[in-house]
């Protein structure tokens, strides 16, 4: 248990003075995010909002896949949101590397085949990042009223590239 007392111990400082409690949960900002997992992005920050004000997904290069789609859903129709960004990122390794090469990295790191899993590789973002709003405004329970932007987000600058 040692493992997670870091951890522990800032957690116990963040609770100190916590003001969330009590929190509807819905997006007041009407404002969901689709991005990726990765540690150089502050979805919040990136646009200006702060805990509270949208709903974030994120995943391994920030694609709309079925469970983002149906994050997206549920906050359109239950919690506030009126407004969706799709923003992958500037070199993410979902889009240099290729999946036979991540194959091998993974099942280095692992020591077994990992043949079988599949890493989704992006061979060209701002296609696949057209694909996604597509498939989010496309989508029969989201409705034309909510407005889907797609942005590439550069991770040495900090900027949005707004591509869709």
């Amino acid at each position: 248990m040692a493992d997670f007392d870091d951890l522990l111990t800032a957690n116990r400082e963040f609770a100190a003075d916590f003001s969330l409690g009590g929190f509807d949960g819905i997006a007041h900002a009407g404002i969901a995010i689709v991005t990726c997992m990765d540690s150089r992005i502050d979805p919040l920050r990136v646009v200006g909002l702060r805990a509270g004000d949208a709903k974030i997904f994120r995943n391994p290069g920030g694609r709309v896949t079925d469970a983002a789609l149906e994050a997206l859903v549920l906050g359109v129709h239950l919690l506030n949101v009126s407004r969706i960004l799709v923003v992958p990122h500037t070199r993410c390794a979902m889009t240099s590397s290729s999946e036979e090469e991540l194959h091998q990295r993974v099942g280095e790191s692992a020591g077994q085949d990992v043949s079988w899993q599949r890493f989704h590789v992006v061979a060209d973002q701002v296609a696949a990042l057209g694909d996604d709003v597509h498939r989010v405004r496309s989508h029969p329970l989201i409705p034309d009223t909510v407005q889907v932007g797609g942005f590439v987000y550069d991770v040495d600058t900090g900027l949005l590239d707004q591509k869709f």
